[in-house]
């Protein structure tokens, strides 16, 4: 685990299409201004990452850590959700965003926040974490720092190691200029020709399948290190590449550009055909964001931008070294410098009764539902197991799952491969859409269907984001359905550093459930409800608002009340709106959410009866989980489905009410950890200012919730003995 911290659903995204027109505002006892800006509010999430970043209290290398995942997601922001507000704006399709604002002035404060925030995130590299590297042993130092043994030894290091794959590429009448591909990190030279004295410009890319960082002294210990970043070694070696030529200026800069995706499913015979089309053509997006070192001259920067074709506001002036992502390649073995290292234990439910017995999954799911919490509870152990586990065994006749992103060598594709191989009938329902893996989909989709699985790709014109497994099992003359529903990815990589639900059980009725699903999935059309599942785009929503009018009527009768709720994001109008009228009831409403939250908490006489907390950390809150007080007979789902449009009305959701009563005491007492004062966390206010309460009155640290979580689940005892 030590340095594998994230808060980007890197996958992640936030962002997919959800650019919805402004709701009509019907209800009068609601005031018009009742929502907060989503795109701000994904900026202060992205805020609270750097809060991380900023915290001296946390080991140095993961507050570089979270220096680097703040950049990853405010680059993912920008291709995504800035560029779909541009292309909105250009093509004349712009409407309303859910405050009523116009997209262009959304865009100006967007503007100004996100030039706030890199301000601050580069201040904080070079004032906060790069001295307390250095403090503990690990220096990022510039060329001019470098005495000659070690200028010499980077020299040799550059011409065997770099300059052969360097590519610089002139600008002239014969060589106009080059196509500089997003996200990419670039050098702008300008060059005098020594004997015509004529001035030239040239870009040399600085490759990115070399080590961003590059070390000094290969011999110094990991106790003493030092980093030259790879832009400032090149910078300082042009004269190799432009021999005869006098360097006159040398300045690094970046592109980002839109990188979305469309496509006509509709009009579209072959999805997969068509997305490689599409993904192709991303490489070719216009530029929404140019970031220049603040050193760069203005003949430079002129020439940039005309080329590009960039505005002054999307222009971005900031002190080297660039593209602070390139920190997660600083992997150094100090355990030290990390958090301390927590390994995943096998849920108490499956371990086998007797230390050296084998594990049986079948045989601990059918005894009880399974409540599955990662990654204090091991996914290796539990839900691969029971894949893997299945596709081994003679009495499974089927296997059905979705799959919506997985890791690069992933055993769960593995296990479905070696269970078409020895004759099971095996269905993968692979999303070829989740965007930024495409590509890694379409390559297991086809690595899938030569192994002579059935891969479909879902509904037309929806994703299909549930995480859904289903083993058909032959047990004593009769077929028996074992079941898993999830709110996070099969992926174990992600596993490891995301906090997700996940069921595991053998449920007849969950089976059947998924049975149905599965063939309308693979089929034309979902059209039933479904018994314990509450099932995307046709019925989620209306189950969820009618559960939260329930709570409002019990409360306008003076009966007890009460709703739970934790998700990525909360946007939904319908269901904000709702959550405004159970707390003018009386509703006592707790919202915990990891990212965007378009609900404003604690006004007077709409929302005071509303709390809003977010929890980030070492490990990233990705589960969602809904608990209505239902008279005191509590009513708990967990799933797959955000509060967002694209979940409610554009994408297959599931989610799957909890029974057994231990665990609902379990989310119970989660909800209780996270809305407690002395758990460390973040408060939302009616402004959309999120204040971080890490600290007591007396300036003690408050509870860290991961890691009592972790403390608490790893003492958890393996079950007695069955006779």
């Amino acid at each position: 685990m030590d340095g594998e911290t994230t808060q980007a659903d890197s996958g992640l995204t936030d962002f997919d299409d959800d650019f919805e027109p402004l709701i009509e505002k019907l209800d009068p006892t609601l005031p018009d201004d009742r929502y907060l800006d989503r795109e701000l509010s994904w900026l202060a999430f992205n805020q609270r990452v750097l809060e991380l970043a900023e915290d001296e209290s946390l080991p140095v290398l993961e507050r570089t850590n979270f220096l680097a995942i703040f950049a990853s997601n405010l680059d993912e922001f920008f291709m995504v959700r800035v560029a779909g507000l541009k292309r909105r704006i250009l093509t004349g399709l712009a409407v309303p965003t859910n405050v009523g604002r116009a997209p262009q002035d959304v865009l100006s404060d967007i503007s100004a926040a996100a030039h706030a925030l890199q301000d601050r995130h580069a201040l904080a590299f070079q004032s906060l974490v790069r001295p307390a590297l250095a403090a503990a042993g690990v220096d990022v130092v510039d060329w001019q720092s470098l005495g000659d043994s070690d200028r010499r030894s980077l020299r040799t290091y550059f011409s065997n190691q770099i300059f052969p794959v360097l590519m610089p590429l002139a600008v002239d009448p014969a060589h106009p200029f080059p196509y500089i591909s997003g996200l990419s990190l670039n050098l702008a030279v300008r060059v005098r020709n020594t004997k015509t004295g004529k001035q030239e410009f040239a870009r040399l890319k600085v490759p990115p399948m070399l080590p961003r960082f590059v070390r000094v002294d290969r011999s110094e210990s990991v106790e003493r290190i030092r980093y030259i970043a790879l832009e400032d070694l090149i910078a300082n070696q042009l004269g190799d590449l432009f021999p005869g030529m006098e360097i006159l200026e040398h300045h690094v800069f970046r592109v980002t550009r839109n990188e979305d995706v469309e496509i006509d499913e509709d009009e579209t015979e072959n999805l997969i055909k068509a997305l490689e089309k599409e993904l192709l053509r991303r490489r070719f997006g216009p530029p929404i964001r140019l970031e220049i070192t603040e050193d760069m001259d203005e003949v430079t920067l002129g020439l940039l931008v005309r080329e590009l074709d960039v505005t002054e506001q999307e222009v971005y002036h900031l002190p080297a070294p660039l593209d602070l992502g390139g920190l997660f390649d600083l992997r150094i073995d100090r355990p030290d410098l990390h958090f301390v290292k927590h390994v995943p234990t096998t849920a108490a439910q499956l371990l086998p009764s007797e230390p050296n017995a084998e594990q049986d999954i079948f045989a601990a799911v059918a005894r009880r539902d399974v409540l599955l919490h990662h990654p204090y509870e091991s996914f290796a152990t539990s839900v691969q197991a029971f894949l893997e586990q299945a596709a081994a065994d003679p009495n499974v006749l089927a296997i059905k799952q979705t799959l919506y992103r997985t890791s690069g060598d992933s055993p769960i594709v593995e296990a479905l491969i070696a269970a078409a191989d020895s004759g099971k009938q095996v269905l993968a329902l692979v999303e070829i859409k989740a965007r930024f893996d495409e590509q890694a989909n379409i390559t297991w989709a086809r690595k899938l269907e030569k192994a002579g699985v059935h891969v479909v790709y879902g509904l037309v014109g929806l994703k299909t984001h549930c995480k859904l497994a289903l083993v058909v099992r032959y047990e004593k003359g009769v077929l028996r359905h074992y079941s898993h529903i999830g709110t996070g990815n099969y992926n174990p990589k992600t596993s490891r550093i995301y906090e997700d639900l996940g069921l595991l059980t053998a449920d007849a009725q969950v089976g059947k459930d998924l049975t149905r699903l599965f063939n309308e999935l693979s089929g034309y059309a979902i059209e039933k409800k479904f018994k314990r599942l509450l099932v995307a785009p046709l019925h989620l929503r209306k189950a969820l608002l009618k559960q939260i009018a329930m709570e409002t009527a019990n409360a306008l009768e003076g009966k007890t009340s009460g709703i739970r709720i934790k998700v990525n994001s909360m946007v939904d109008e319908d269901i904000i709106d709702a959550l405004y009228r159970a707390s003018q009831a009386g509703v006592h409403v707790d919202v915990w959410v990891r990212g965007i939250c378009s609900l404003k908490p604690g006004v007077t006489g709409m929302s005071e009866n509303i709390r809003v907390r977010s929890i980030l950390g070492r490990y990233l809150e990705h589960s969602r989980l809904f608990s209505f007080h239902n008279l005191g007979e509590t009513q708990v789902y967990i799933g797959s489905a955000d509060m967002m449009h694209r979940n409610l009305d554009r994408r297959v959701e599931a989610l799957v009410r909890l029974v057994d009563p231990e665990h609902l005491v379990e989310i119970e007492a989660l909800f209780e950890r996270a809305m407690d004062a002395r758990t460390s966390s973040w408060w939302l206010d009616e402004t959309g200012h999120w204040t971080r309460h890490d600290v007591d009155e007396h300036g003690v640290h408050l509870s860290d919730m991961q890691n009592k979580l972790m403390q608490q689940i790893s003492a958890r005892k393996r079950p007695a003995g069955r006779r």
